[in-house]
């Protein structure tokens, strides 16, 4: 593994020292700055780091002590986000001079927790599929996936302890489960959206990814304001499970892997099939995501695709082209048919409903084919359901892979509990 790391502290243990007195937000910073040193011209994490800035933050937060869940530990926010003098290029050459001139209410919000804000990660083009430069920490040959690309590999590789993502197909779970970290999709709109360049105002969704899941627990909670930290980790007595969302999407790796994990699970986990009608209901429901997707990503990047066409790939200027085809009849109809489900789901499942699931298809692909299938992930994102991937199971050849944890609207409490237990009761793979 050319970068990956689990030595370096977590968003926790930061703040403990740093609240015990054992360290503070400039030390934490210095060895955060040191690690990227080391080892980002092998990754290709950054876009831009404010050393200056976030020093000057640092040594501030240290001179008026504590002031918040976040206080002092190191953050890297996804360039997607507006973060107030930092570059706003959203992955492409079309925005390659902005630099914002405000905070993203979730940027604001973490730094009024006290967090240290590092510098802008990679991401895809637009938060879409084209690949960022990045390189997947455990092997350089591998993608670490996207549209959250240099956000994952930043805390796999130890550079920051926790760091921003979005998700509007698969973009915090996969790169998350590739990278062999813990990522967290909470449930749609959990967390505030403004500032963040949107991609599909129906899907996209804002999370984290560390190394721990009290970690993206106690960022999510200064967030919010809602306390998701969980309980002390116990062996639950069953682990539903299901697969049928895109399991004929399933590589060798991961059948080999997800088998050896369910029979460690007995007699624990079990099988869970939902109703037969939401079974039913479902099995459109990926194509159904993609076409949102597309219409509303044609909404999203009107101006771009009106006054730079020549700037955007050819494979998000199609995707652009067949929103922008679909009628006006058909996006009503589609929007109308995710909403049902929506309402499908929460009136079939119990509140505290949780399962799981692979959060990919397979190990880290080759960097040149892309970053990736989220063919795991797109019905959860479509309905809007929470997600936690842990990084515990691994491929023949080392690579990570994790287990998703999937819930009912609004349980995020049970999945980040759930994704705990299986931390406990198996370690990090990554």
């Amino acid at each position: 593994m050319t970068g990956a790391t689990q030595d370096m502290p977590g968003a926790v243990e930061t703040a403990l020292r740093i609240a015990e007195g054992r360290s503070t937000a400039l030390k934490e910073l210095d060895a955060c700055l040191e690690r990227i040193d080391a080892t980002e011209d092998d990754i290709g994490a950054w876009v831009a780091l404010d050393r200056a800035g976030a020093r000057d933050m640092a040594a501030a937060l240290d001179a008026r002590g504590t002031s918040g869940l976040l206080h002092g530990i190191p953050m890297a926010v996804k360039d997607i986000f507006a973060v107030k003098g930092m570059p706003w290029r959203c992955g492409s050459p079309i925005w390659k001079d902005r630099v914002a001139t405000f905070d993203a209410g979730s940027v604001a919000l973490a730094r009024a927790a006290g967090a240290v804000l590092v510098g802008k990660t990679e991401t895809t083009e637009f938060a879409s599929y084209n690949p960022a430069r990045t390189r997947n920490p455990h092997n350089p040959a591998r993608t670490p996936g996207g549209s959250s690309s240099g956000s994952a590999a930043a805390v796999a590789a130890g550079m920051v302890p926790l760091a921003f993502g979005t998700q509007t197909s698969g973009s915090i779970i996969r790169p998350a489960s590739y990278c062999g970290v813990v990522g967290f999709k909470p449930s749609f709109d959990l967390i505030e959206p403004g500032g963040v360049a949107p991609l599909a105002r129906s899907l996209d969704t804002i999370g984290l990814f560390a190394r721990s899941v009290a970690d993206v627990a106690l960022g999510v909670t200064a967030l919010t304001g809602i306390d998701l930290a969980p309980e002390p980790a116990t062996d639950r007595a069953e682990y539903p499970l299901d697969v049928s969302a895109a399991w004929d999407d399933a590589e060798p790796a991961l059948r080999t892997a997800w088998a050896a994990f369910t029979d460690s699970l007995a007699p624990a986990g079990r099988q869970q099939n939902f109703p037969t009608e939401l079974t039913a209901a479902l099995r459109g429901a990926a194509d159904l995501h993609g076409r949102i997707m597309d219409g509303e990503s044609a909404e999203a990047l009107a101006f771009e695709h009106a006054t730079a066409p020549d700037l955007l790939s050819d494979k998000l200027r199609a995707h652009l082209e067949a929103g922008r085809a679909l009628s006006g009849a058909e996006r009503a109809a589609d929007w109308a048919a995710m909403r049902r489900l929506r309402a499908m789901m929460d009136a079939t499942l119990a509140p505290d409903a949780v399962w799981l699931t692979p959060a990919a298809t397979g190990p880290a692909p080759a960097i040149e084919s892309g970053t990736g299938s989220p063919a795991f992930n797109r019905i959860w994102t479509l309905l809007g359901l929470p997600c936690c991937t842990v990084p515990i199971l691994r491929a023949e050849d080392g690579m990570p892979m994790g287990v998703q944890v999937v819930g009912a609207m609004g349980n995020d409490r049970g999945v980040l509990q759930m994704a705990h237990d299986l931390m406990a009761r198996y370690g990090a793979a990554g």
